[in-house]
């Protein structure tokens, strides 16, 4: 018998946080959700970062809050997908309700900071490098400390986050979470086939027939489920990839980034880049590495 995936996966909780710490050949590599806050460190480990209705490069020691309730999905590159690949991936985790037990702590006056990054948190946030660096330590505080002291700790280390002012977010208010589980396993097929296939020449049709959709059904779907089209969505998975050759310096030239990533054309590669990351490939690649 066939397993089914679900799409709101149920986090064992019997304290008011969870810590989960993850070795293992791969990130769980179907798009989800659950009613828990998640924070996680991406001790080691790359990939594409699926958020509600965006994606981003992630690679190791990014620290992201991934809001309660929304879709994400950590996919990990393909290098780690290769039959006899050695290549493992570590994270740590905290999940936690929000409108829990710590809604109660939420609720005092000394916790209004505390509560308002909480809040602040519903569409995800990422750490810039020099933060996630210093958060980490909390993180590992947290790991290493007993029961007791746990919870002290994790209140800590949620008012050391909510005094910092440089988080990024990493999606949109404006994407609709409330979308049932059949919906949302639906878009997990779309979005792996996406991730699949996006070197190839995916059409209208082809994308369709995954979401067992007409073309015109599937267009009215996809973007009342991710207030984009499908090809605009397309075009971010094509320039997410050359994001991260520009990011690991992996690559000879642009012009093989862009036929790499998916497109025809350096003329389209150049302008979609743009429209999307609002830099050329070249300001982007001087600009990143001089900030890293």
């Amino acid at each position: 018998m066939m397993k089914v995936i679900q799409f709101t996966i149920p986090v064992e909780i019997d304290n008011s946080i969870y810590f989960q710490e993850d070795r293992l050949p791969y990130f769980y590599r179907h798009l989800h959700r659950h009613i828990e806050t998640q924070i996680t460190w991406v001790v080691n480990g790359e990939g594409t970062l699926v958020i509600g209705n965006n994606m981003l490069p992630f690679r190791s020691g990014d620290l992201f809050v991934i809001g309660a309730n929304q879709p994400h999905l950590f996919k990990s590159d393909p290098s780690y997908f290769i039959p006899g690949s050695r290549r493992q991936i570590h994270s740590l985790n905290i999940f936690f309700n929000p409108t829990g037990f710590i809604s109660h702590l939420l609720a005092f006056p000394e916790m209004l900071s505390i509560k308002k990054f909480v809040n602040s948190s519903n569409t995800g946030l990422q750490a810039s490098d020099k933060d996630a660096a210093k958060l980490a330590e909390h993180f590992l505080k947290i790991r290493n400390s007993s029961v007791g002291f746990r919870l002290a700790y994790f209140i800590e280390f949620l008012q050391v986050m909510a005094n910092l002012r440089k988080w990024k977010p990493l999606s949109t208010g404006s994407f609709e979470y409330s979308i049932s589980d059949t919906e949302g396993l639906r878009m997990n097929d779309i979005y792996q086939y996406t991730m699949d296939h996006f070197t190839e020449d995916i059409t209208l049709a082809q994308i369709a027939a995954i979401a067992y959709l007409t073309p015109q059904s599937f267009c009215r779907y996809f973007k009342k489920h991710t207030n984009k089209t499908y090809v605009n969505f397309l075009n971010e998975v094509r320039i997410n990839e050359a994001c991260k050759k520009f990011m690991e310096l992996n690559f000879e030239s642009i012009g093989n980034v862009a036929y790499q990533s998916g497109f025809n054309s350096v003329v389209s590669f150049n302008r979609v880049f743009k429209s999307i990351m609002e830099k050329t490939p070249k300001e982007f690649i001087r600009t990143y590495h001089k900030d890293n």
